[in-house]
């Protein structure tokens, strides 16, 4: 599994691709169907797919969401919530990525493998009411990298509530979608924002890094280049300080 140690802090990254299902993505899914604006989703599936891959090469555990409803309609936002937008509506007309058909499953593109693993979530995020927290402390993952649909929904919620849980957070900007342009405030509040090319490029120098063995100096060199490039604070000051009172 991918795991780098150094000053006092450690990255073990996990790889979680949300709700690349037919239904979302497809054509003839149940979004396309209702006519909502699939394309921005299907253009993200060749760099989805370039990112699983570049993870899987270096043995980052590969998560994948797949949002489902019943056919019986107990899980209808109707059954629960009373002031429910009206924008709501078109998603109610057509069942939505029923649980064992074809409109639930991750496109064909992407498949899972038996390696990775699948969460079946009811909701928004991908930790509630889900196992994915325990199976993320089980192998002991502690960063994030995110990618899928939608971004202002339910790649956000997931966001907020992983960031929430403690974990450090990658949003891969080309390799998540949105029906609205609009993207989670990643960069500026939960963690780090970049595009595949420049995630590749990290992930490979953090991969070089654990491979080998440096002097002092460089060591120095190569972590204060990794802060000054993503514009991170200096772990290595508050992991090792007391905190002081304001």
């Amino acid at each position: 599994m991918f795991e780098l140690q150094f000053s006092g802090a450690r990255i073990s990254m996990g790889l979680i691709v949300v709700d690349m299902q037919n239904g979302f993505v497809a054509k003839g899914g149940s979004y396309d169907k209702l006519g909502m604006n699939t394309p921005p989703y299907r253009e993200i599936i060749p760099k989805v797919k370039d990112l699983i891959q570049l993870c899987r090469s270096l043995d980052i555990p590969v998560f994948y969401t797949e949002a489902v409803r019943e056919a019986s309609g107990i899980d209808l936002l109707t059954k629960i919530h009373t002031l429910l937008p009206k924008s709501r509506e078109e998603r109610l007309k057509v069942p939505i990525c029923v649980r064992g058909t074809w409109d639930a499953q991750t496109i064909d593109e992407i498949k899972p493998k038996d390696e990775d693993h699948i969460i079946i979530k009811r909701r928004d995020s991908a930790f509630q009411d889900t196992e994915l927290r325990v199976w993320l402390q089980s192998v002991g993952i502690n960063v994030l990298v995110f990618c899928g649909v939608d971004t202002s929904i339910c790649v956000e919620t997931s966001i907020r509530d992983a960031f929430n849980l403690g974990y450090d957070i990658i949003l891969i900007s080309d390799a998540t979608a949105s029906g609205i342009k609009k993207l989670a405030r990643v960069g500026h509040y939960y963690g780090l924002q970049m595009n595949f090319d420049r995630f590749t490029t990290m992930v490979n120098n953090l991969n070089n890094l654990r491979n080998k063995r440096l002097d002092v100096k460089d060591y120095k060199q190569v972590i204060d280049k990794f802060i000054n490039e993503f514009g991170l604070l200096d772990f290595r000051e508050f992991r090792q300080a007391p905190l002081q009172s304001v």
